[in-house]
């Protein structure tokens, strides 16, 4: 049921194996018999792509809530055996209506979970995943993924932040090339070279070095630095976002180290993906 749902919800069987941490052909054996038990079709397959068939979209309705009565079992036997917890990083705007919705909706499925919060600067966007400080990281990648497994929640286009009086302002849009020989903020040594090139536009560039989002909000406000941003985020009105267009979105994901078992995390990360994808 969790390879059909992953097909169901991708519906690309390579995205879904890619997800599911498995090569392409078992996932395919495994449809197949799935819909020899069913003895229907649950996908009409072309070159394309896929396409859920009517007894599918039945299926995935049912599969949905038999996997959720699931994780509420193994989190409920979680629980008895001791006090359930889940560690939760955050990068970022915590105001996002994503995120929102997702809390209203893991504390309908598992109110006696105590979740935990870690609210983390841009320097590190696991968010202390690494260090063993959070057990999943709502965040943004890129980053390097390497013993890591990534869900993605949403995609958001990306604007340059600019002072309100600047001439590139009043622009509709622009081109990285636009602010070719403009300060920009920097993340400090260290930092992740995939994190770090992406907010640069792929280019290293000179000016403030910054920790926080406010950090960057006020280096633009008093030094005119230029700097990345998802469009959509709250802004003072001295500041304007024009879209780029030549910059590729900005993913918002889930992420938590591979082979971590926990039912609480799986069905966290269950409940993002349902809530993001709303956004």
């Amino acid at each position: 049921m969790r390879y059909f749902v992953a097909v169901a919800e991708e519906l690309h069987f390579g995205r879904a194996a890619t997800r599911l941490h498995m090569s392409q052909p078992p996932l395919s054996r495994a449809i197949r018999r799935l819909e020899a038990e069913v003895g229907a079709l649950l996908f009409a397959r072309s070159p394309a792509g896929v396409t859920l068939t009517a007894v599918g979209r039945v299926l995935l309705d049912e599969a949905r809530a038999l996997l959720d009565h699931a994780d509420r079992v193994r989190v409920r036997v979680s629980a008895a055996a001791g006090v359930a917890t889940l560690t939760v990083g955050i990068l970022g705007d915590g105001t996002d209506p994503g995120m929102a919705r997702l809390a209203a909706a893991y504390r309908r499925r598992h109110p006696g979970v105590d979740i935990r919060v870690r609210d983390t600067d841009l320097t590190d966007p696991t968010c202390g995943l690494r260090a063993g400080l959070v057990d999943v990281a709502l965040t943004r990648a890129p980053f390097d993924e390497t013993a890591l497994t990534v869900r993605a929640l949403r995609a958001d286009p990306v604007g340059v932040v600019l002072r309100a009086d600047d001439p590139l302002a009043r622009r509709d849009r622009l081109r990285l090339a636009d602010l070719s020989g403009r300060r920009w903020f920097r993340f400090p040594p260290g930092t992740d070279p995939l994190w770090q090139a992406y907010w640069n536009g792929g280019t290293p560039r000179e000016g403030p070095v910054v920790r926080a989002v406010q950090e960057c909000v006020q280096a633009v406000l008093w030094n005119g630095t230029v700097g990345l941003a998802p469009l959509g985020h709250d802004l003072p009105a001295e500041l304007a976002v024009v879209p780029l267009t030549d910059m590729a979105p900005s993913r918002v994901v889930a992420v938590w180290n591979e082979g971590d078992a926990n039912p609480l995390l799986r069905s966290f990360v269950e409940t993002a993906t349902a809530a993001y994808r709303q956004s």
